[in-house]
């Protein structure tokens, strides 16, 4: 699945997690991929890095796909409290937000 900003696609072959398992598992003892999170509904998380061994930034997105909130740079083994509520979640590669210069109220698709 392509992630897209506007008509510019900023990440290739992202895997959709939707259950509750493989949400969990997420990015842990993986190679490096994107994924996009969807929650169902609008939320909020605690994000762990446990057992991933590269940072990644990560997209928090309202049920419109609208971007609520951004995390760069996420690295290893640290925790995350989400600030506001979202419905998808996208963990990218490190560096995706600064070099595509995606910004609060940004509308992604995918």
């Amino acid at each position: 699945m392509k992630i897209r900003l506007n008509k510019k696609i900023i990440a290739t072959n992202a895997k959709q997690v939707k259950n509750i398992f493989s949400q969990a598992i997420g990015l842990r003892f993986s190679k490096q991929k994107n994924l996009i999170f969807d929650f169902k509904e609008e939320r909020k998380e605690i994000i762990d890095m446990f057992f991933v061994f590269y940072p990644i930034d990560i997209v928090f997105l309202n049920k419109n796909k609208h971007v609520t909130e951004l995390k760069e740079n996420f690295k290893p083994w640290r925790i995350y409290k989400q600030k506001k509520k979202a419905r998808y979640m996208l963990e990218l590669k490190d560096g995706t937000v600064k070099n595509n210069k995606i910004k609060i109220n940004d509308k992604i698709s995918f």
